[in-house]
């Protein structure tokens, strides 16, 4: 890993060679799931490991156990998204219930006070209420697009302009970068996915 962690320079950013991998893999990882190819999915799980490693040096726990749980629900997410409806077919854009945003917004919140109590006891991070908050958020972010409910792209919106504070605080500016990116293809997929609902989700998928 000494290679991959070695610093440098990209446009007058400090990063290293793992984590502007880990940025490519991302933006590929978003671009697809836009355009609803399950091949976002691999991806998803490729970037997932690397930015597991590029966080772990950065004392970011919170969200390096995320990676390890964005590993396992993208395994989840594409069978979902290849047989997940009751026909076994292609998974549809759908929306969630009244009950349905409830029931995210509160496991969200218990998301948040657990991950932030285990943070603070267990581990030597500098930032467990932002870092516990955004992986809560991250977790109900990525449920919502294994199931591609539209309402996930409002998580994402919320949890990556946020993100690209906490990124900046940690001097993580290449990643910080990333996520002003998402922020933007956050939108593009939220009216994206909005249109392709009332076409029964198919009309932006790849065959």
């Amino acid at each position: 890993m000494g290679y991959a962690n070695m610093p440098l320079q990209l446009a007058g950013f400090p990063t290293t060679p793992l984590e502007l991998l880990s940025f490519l893999l991302s933006v590929a990882t978003v671009w697809l799931n836009i355009r609803q190819s399950h091949w976002g999915w691999l991806f998803a799980i490729i970037s997932s490991a690397t930015y597991g490693l590029v966080f772990y040096g950065s004392r970011l726990y919170g969200d390096m156990g995320l990676q390890l749980v964005f590993i396992t629900v993208s395994f989840f997410g594409w069978y979902q998204w290849l047989r997940g409806d009751d026909s076994h077919h292609q998974l549809p854009v759908t929306t969630l219930t009244s009950r349905g945003r409830w029931l995210m917004a509160v496991a969200w919140l218990i998301g948040f006070a657990l991950l932030a109590w285990f943070l603070k006891s267990c581990t030597d991070t500098d930032v467990p209420n932002s870092d516990g908050f955004l992986t809560a958020g991250s977790l109900v972010g990525q449920l919502l697009l294994s199931r591609k409910k539209i309402e996930n792209w409002h998580v994402w919106i919320i949890v990556d302009v946020l993100y690209v504070a906490l990124y900046l605080h940690k001097h993580l500016v290449l990643t910080a970068v990333l996520y002003a990116v998402f922020v933007g293809m956050a939108v593009i997929g939220l009216r994206a996915w909005s249109g392709d609902a009332h076409t029964g989700g198919r009309r932006l998928a790849l065959e």
